[in-house]
């Protein structure tokens, strides 16, 4: 029974997210290494184990230690955080730990503080402009692994990137677009770096293209993480079909406007988020609601979303003639816009037969 907010998983399109991704990545031959920020879940990463997935990819290394219970080959998709030097070596003698590098200081401080081997990807900038190398700085790049050669406990894996940029888009030609720039970029610090670092690879992770690209030539690796879920965003800009976001929120109805064609839910912007959409005719769209059925959720009741957050309360437009279909005391169904922040914010999940999945940090 729903009686305060709660993120309701539909297992069985969650589980058919992961077969479509692990059969793309094995059509395309390359390494499937998923990101497990979005659903920061032990036992769903077992649903993955059981598609024989071996490799992932977290976000942090605090997300690194509590997959590392089950998972020994984990790839850190963030910049190195060197104040973290104690956590990096309890890890590295654990498990094959890898990390990303960008600047010279932070492979000076590993190289003088590592007492386990790791692999270290050199992180590329894209297009996405948030951090890594820009592909053209080759003294710093060259100097990163000048001094990573002079240590054993250093070995480069290759070039990741991450083309966050695809966000952005609203259609498929220009997500290819950017996957094809990104795949560019990649291949070409490949071909000239592989003489001397034979084994290197190019590894690459946004959800977007990898749900909508159909070439991979040339790339070792996909890291691709919303997926799992998908959410309101990723099918505005093209990646999946409603039917296939597997996460909704319940959330209670307390109040009922019927003046202004409003319903106050609980259900607030430390539940949801603050990522929303625009669009011209509703303008800001922080959730679209969606019909109730036994076991999971239906279509999107046309014109009703939220559209307004704050900390606890969330404001649902209705339209006159449904708002005598709501009634205080029962609950109502949004999908999210943005399913990574949702889950991360709910730190569990709530299955039809009324268990719960917990996630890393639960309480």
């Amino acid at each position: 029974m729903i009686k305060v907010p709660s993120l309701i998983l539909d297992i069985e399109k969650c589980k058919k997210n992961i077969q479509n991704m692990v059969l793309k990545a094995q059509k395309h031959k390359v390494t499937f290494r998923p990101h497990f920020k979005t659903h920061q879940s032990l036992e769903i990463g077992r649903w993955f184990k059981e598609r024989n997935v071996n490799e992932i990819t977290v976000s942090s290394l605090e997300m690194a230690v509590y997959f590392s219970t089950e998972w020994n080959d984990i790839t850190v998709a963030f910049p190195t955080n060197v104040l973290e030097i104690e956590r990096i070596n309890a890890l590295a003698e654990k498990i094959q730990l890898n990390l990303l590098i960008e600047s010279i200081e932070t492979v000076k401080y590993l190289s003088e503080n590592l007492t386990s081997t790791i692999g270290f990807f050199v992180k590329v900038d894209a297009g996405y402009h948030r951090t890594g190398l820009q592909p053209t700085e080759s003294n710093t790049l060259n100097e990163i692994l000048k001094v990573a050669d002079t240590t054993e406990l250093l070995n480069f894996k290759g070039f990741l990137a991450h083309s966050g940029h695809t966000y952005k888009c609203r259609n498929k030609k220009d997500i290819l677009k950017i996957h094809q720039e990104c795949m560019d970029i990649l291949m070409e610090l490949k071909e000239k770096y592989v003489n001397k670092y034979p084994n290197i690879i190019v590894s690459l992770g946004d959800t977007p293209s990898c749900s909508i690209a159909d070439n991979f030539d040339g790339i070792d690796e996909i890291r691709p993480g919303n997926f799992v879920f998908y959410d309101l965003t990723q099918n505005r800009i093209g990646s999946n079909e409603i039917d296939q976001i597997s996460v909704a929120m319940a959330c209670p109805i307390v109040a009922i406007h019927e003046d202004r064609n409003e319903i106050v839910i609980y259900g607030g912007g430390v539940h949801f988020s603050k990522e929303r959409l625009e669009n011209e005719k509703e303008g800001t769209i922080y959730g679209r609601v969606v019909e109730k059925n036994r076991n999971s959720w239906g279509a999107i009741i046309p014109d009703t979303y939220i559209k307004s957050l704050s900390q606890e309360h969330g404001i649902v437009s209705v339209p006159k003639d449904q708002i005598k279909n709501y009634s205080v005391g029962d609950y109502l169904m949004a999908l999210p816009v943005h399913s990574c922040m949702t889950a991360n914010l709910m730190k569990r999940y709530k299955i039809a037969s009324g268990s719960d999945i917990l996630m890393m940090n639960s309480w």
